[in-house]
């Protein structure tokens, strides 16, 4: 059944904004590392007039971008960037900073959190190399990218294809890698994140990320996230992909690291599109039958997926997904992986995360333990140390593709003869938390329990829970939030047993982004294992907009919603959809004995993409096959059960 309705603005904000957990709800959070959001003796409520004295809970999202390169990525560097880590940390807090093309750019509002993930093989040693550093001068490889950098133009995208290359097939030059560099570098970088680390403000995350290409671009990247400070960052060097590209020895690294230092760790793998079926093989990196074991480490250090980026998304394809007609279409980059191999045919299958959730509820069934249990993540995998994933303030993935006329016809990324043009970069995406406080340790907590959600650069607003007793009402009241604590659990949990003759209910709100377009529908995607142990997925809308005119068809499908852009100027008006939904939604075909999970997905009404706005900006008229419009969306992390 479906119970919805299109919420007043104050009505919902105090929906988003309250999220008062009882004690016996607070324990559900406890992940497996132990961790608990709050002290649970601070979520009684204090004696007086005030219902807000003493609260203890996430009232708003933190919004952030997990995935951010500035020059001292090797690539980034090669390619031309000269903003260095201080500057991307500037811009992301709302600082206006000068860009690599002489622009000047700030963000239309300042990000909560940020984690700079530059790459760890060869990290920072691309300065030394520009600057003809002696010992390096000595390897003529190096000298010869070198002089190809100090050439310029088309010679710097080269020598950044050929270093992509050779490190993508472990040719890398030793000194690239060479510790004596790298520790420098790394305290250095380390020290510039405790500088801008603001609690309360703006919270910098210590980060890498880890670049396993298994052998030959086949993306396995890793953003790994440090819950703590400098003191315990600096005792170890991180991981390089120079001794293996298995993505288990990173996991071994970071179990090492966390045993030798007391702190923690947790890694966000890229998104999938570019691994050539590798993201989410069904067996080990070698070849070999997934354990147990195997399963339970991936889950224990991999709590979060990236599922759109600059390179596209990696929620759905339509030849898996193909009665899902919000994933025909949407920033799809399926021809090749990093160096764009083609794919063949079976790869696409192993690099989508909805297809990974559904092949973790067999995986659970056969090992005991789910390895590809994901929350949601985004972010933006700039290599311009510029973090805009702003449609109408997009400043491209390398300098190259920073605002100019010619961006959107000419190569984004090329190796040799395959070229991926401009106008398919995707301005995405951020990374909602909901924590209780803006601090590294609340923010990655939250992130641990997998209480977030991707946007594709939206800062919409998203609530989802799942319990067994959630009704209509229950959305009338001055703070359903609470009751959605009280009586379930928030996205990224896990449902427990269902009472007799009951199914699942889920309360999910949301209200627009202030500077976005007005919100079209709700949607809750289910993926289920059948009693054969094939899997299913069904996408149900459960809330949308005007719904007194927009009725379902007689195949059940619910009319678009309009489009009011216009490409003239580049602009919308938000005279259809609505701001705010909500819905109270039970799950008609639940099945007690049947594992499955639902995720919330929320969409915004069409509006103007980064192509519209270039066009105008620039007086363009651009080829048939370039998207104008583009229908901004978020995603929750899911809610999982699990049949006992």
């Amino acid at each position: 059944m479906k119970q919805g309705i299109a919420m007043g603005k104050a009505h919902l904000l105090a929906l988003a904004m309250l999220a008062l957990l009882p004690p016996a709800q607070a324990q559900r959070l406890i992940d497996s590392d132990g961790y608990v959001p709050a002290d649970p003796s601070t979520f009684h409520k204090i004696p007086g007039y005030s219902p807000y004295a003493g609260r203890r809970y996430p009232e708003r999202p933190l919004f952030g971008d997990e995935h951010a390169h500035s020059g001292w990525s090797a690539d980034a560097g090669m390619s031309g960037t000269t903003l260095g880590p201080e500057d991307a940390v500037r811009f992301a807090r709302g600082d206006e900073v000068v860009s690599n093309s002489g622009q000047p750019v700030r963000l239309s509002r300042p990000l909560d959190w940020f984690a700079l993930t530059d790459h760890s093989d060869g990290m920072g040693t691309i300065a030394l190399l520009q600057a003809g550093e002696p010992e390096m001068m000595a390897d003529p490889t190096l000298k010869r990218w070198h002089d190809m950098m100090a050439k310029g133009g088309d010679e710097t995208g080269k020598a950044m294809s050929e270093l992509i290359a050779a490190q993508s097939n472990k040719k890398l030059p030793p000194l690239l890698m060479d510790p004596k560099f790298a520790k420098s570098t790394w305290e250095k970088n380390t020290a510039i994140m405790e500088k801008y680390n603001e609690p309360g403000r703006f919270t910098t995350f210590i980060a890498y990320e880890w670049t396993s290409n298994a052998g030959g671009g086949n993306n396995l990247h890793r953003n790994v996230i440090y819950r703590d400070n400098k003191d315990k960052a600096d005792q170890v060097l991180p991981l390089t992909t120079f001794s293996s590209e298995d993505p288990a020895s990173l996991w071994k690294w970071m179990a090492d690291w966390e045993r030798k230092t007391g702190g923690h760790l947790l890694a966000i793998p890229h998104n999938g599109n570019l691994s050539n079926g590798r993201m989410f093989e069904l067996q080990t990196f070698d070849g070999k039958p997934l354990t147990k074991e195997y399963a339970e480490q991936r889950a224990r250090f991999e709590p979060l997926f990236e599922v759109i980026q600059f390179k596209g998304q990696s929620e759905s394809h339509p030849s898996m997904s193909p009665n899902d007609e919000f994933s025909v279409g949407y920033e799809i980059w399926d021809r090749g992986n990093l160096n764009l191999v083609p794919k063949k045919p079976g790869m696409i299958q192993h690099e989508y995360l909805r297809e990974a959730l559904k092949n973790g509820l067999k995986l659970e069934q056969d090992l005991g333990a789910n390895p590809f249990k994901y929350g949601m993540a985004a972010g933006t995998d700039t290599h311009t140390g510029l973090t805009t994933a702003e449609e109408d303030n997009f400043f491209g993935k390398f300098i190259s593709s920073e605002p100019r006329a010619e961006r959107w016809s000419e190569a984004a990324l090329k190796f040799g003869d395959r070229v991926v043009k401009g106008w398919e970069l995707t301005a995405a995406g951020y990374t909602a938390v909901w924590a209780i406080e803006n601090t590294r340790e609340s923010i990655w907590d939250a992130m641990k329990r997998r209480e977030t959600y991707a946007t594709s650069g939206t800062r919409l607003w998203l609530r989802f829970f799942g319990g067994y007793d959630y009704v209509p009402k229950d959305l009338q009241t001055r703070s359903p939030a609470i009751v959605g604590y009280a009586k379930g659990v928030p996205m990224g949990g896990d449902l427990a047993q269902p009472p007799a003759g009951k199914k699942p209910t889920f309360l999910i709100a949301a209200a627009k982004d202030p500077y976005g377009g007005n919100l079209d529908r709700i949607q809750v995607i289910k993926g289920w294992l059948d009693k054969s142990g094939a899997t299913h997925e069904k996408v149900f809308d459960v809330v949308w907009s005007n719904p007194e005119k927009r009725k379902r068809d007689r195949n059940g499908k619910v009319p678009l919603v309009g489009n009011t852009v216009d490409l003239a100027t580049a602009t919308w008006t938000n005279t259809i959809g609505t701001p705010e939904l909500a819905v109270v939604w039970t799950d008609p075909e639940f099945d007690p004995t049947r594992p499955a999970f639902y995720y919330a997905r929320v969409l915004e009404i069409p509006t103007p993409r980064w192509t519209a706005y270039d066009a105008v900006r620039f007086k363009l008229k651009m080829t048939p096959e370039v998207p104008m419009t583009t229908q901004e969306r978020g995603w929750s992390s899911p809610i999982w059960y699990t049949p006992h």
